[in-house]
């Protein structure tokens, strides 16, 4: 039998395909295969349910049931069309549930940028425990550094970031975090006069060329790092800037100069390098210097526009800390 009613369907019309009514009741005589069973199921009388199907079909243009006297099946465009029809319902049924699990924040997407530092041990954890969690949450990560962050931030292109600065950093327009905080450390290379003494003075290390970051990265860290040097009366000599604290690592490995690096770069197992604790002491002039500078990881993202998945980061973050 030709299936097709031989009728288009007008603008008007088709904006009724997407209703679910229609479609239930064609699952429901589908499954049935009586229209007397299937409007019972569906607690209606038959002949609104007969005239629903006509008008499912004369909206696709074609025939969906065969009927007779004594029985009514499916045409081969029903078959193919009923599990797609099922699928359809299925996940209608599943809207309100995804829903409140997006409200929640268990699904969604969060755009996380990190720095090569966090990414040693911590964020790999984090990461780990927090799919464990969440599985529905489809979380982006990007390294990037500070300044790259902000800028993503800025633009809406990042949700958070994890950010290394000088303790007391303060992002304009940012909310922050507060996820480490450890001590500088002096990279030396392995074969250096110094590097066989478990810790070393200030002014033993001062005239030493120096490998360090671009103020652009992190202005907050780099600022400390050259007041240390300007408490002691020094001007550091810069050998190289690098972006990556690898890229620092293995520079000092190559012998162009001494690092200051966090703490926790000593987890980047280079050959070729060491790290040693640097204590303040006095200067060249003999005069005594402050507190050794440290440096701080926070997570930091926009005060508006937070989504509810960023916010139950947010809160697996301070569940971390606790």
């Amino acid at each position: 039998m030709n299936e097709s009613l031989n009728q288009s369907v007008s603008p008007s019309l088709s904006a009724h395909l997407i209703e679910l009514r229609l479609w239930r009741q064609f699952v429901a005589v589908a499954e049935e295969l009586h229209f007397g069973h299937a409007a019972t199921r569906l607690h209606m009388t038959q002949p609104p349910l007969t005239q629903a199907i006509a008008q499912l079909e004369k909206l696709l243009g074609m025939r969906l049931f065969d009927r007779t006297k004594r029985s009514v099946q499916l045409t081969a465009t029903g078959q193919a069309l009923l599990p797609a029809v099922l699928d359809l319902l299925a996940r209608a049924q599943a809207l309100p549930a995804q829903a409140r699990a997006a409200a929640a924040g268990e699904v969604g997407r969060l755009r996380l940028a990190f720095v090569s530092t966090v990414g040693f041990a911590l964020l790999p954890q984090w990461v780990r425990a927090f799919r464990a969690l969440y599985p529905k949450v489809q979380l982006e990560l990007l390294e990037a550094t500070g300044d790259v962050q902000l800028q993503g931030l800025e633009r809406g292109d990042m949700d958070a970031g994890f950010m290394l600065h000088a303790p007391g950093f303060a992002p304009s327009g940012l909310a922050r975090w507060l996820i480490t905080q450890e001590p500088l450390v002096l990279a030396l290379p392995e074969h250096h006069s110094l590097a066989n003494r478990p810790a070393l003075a200030l002014n033993e290390v001062l005239a030493e060329p120096l490998v360090i970051f671009p103020r652009r990265i992190v202005p907050s860290l780099y600022d400390a790092i050259f007041a240390l040097y300007h408490a002691a009366a020094c001007l550091p000599v810069v050998a190289q800037e690098a972006i990556q604290m690898q890229t620092i690592v293995n520079l000092v490995s190559a012998g162009l100069g001494v690092a200051w690096v966090p703490d926790s770069v000593r987890q980047f197992q280079r050959s070729g390098v060491v790290y040693r604790e640097v204590l303040a002491g006095k200067n060249v002039s003999g005069r005594n210097v402050g507190a050794m500078p440290g440096c701080e990881t926070s997570l930091v993202w926009k005060h508006e526009g937070v989504s509810p998945t960023l916010e139950r980061f947010v809160a697996f973050a301070k569940s971390q800390l606790a």
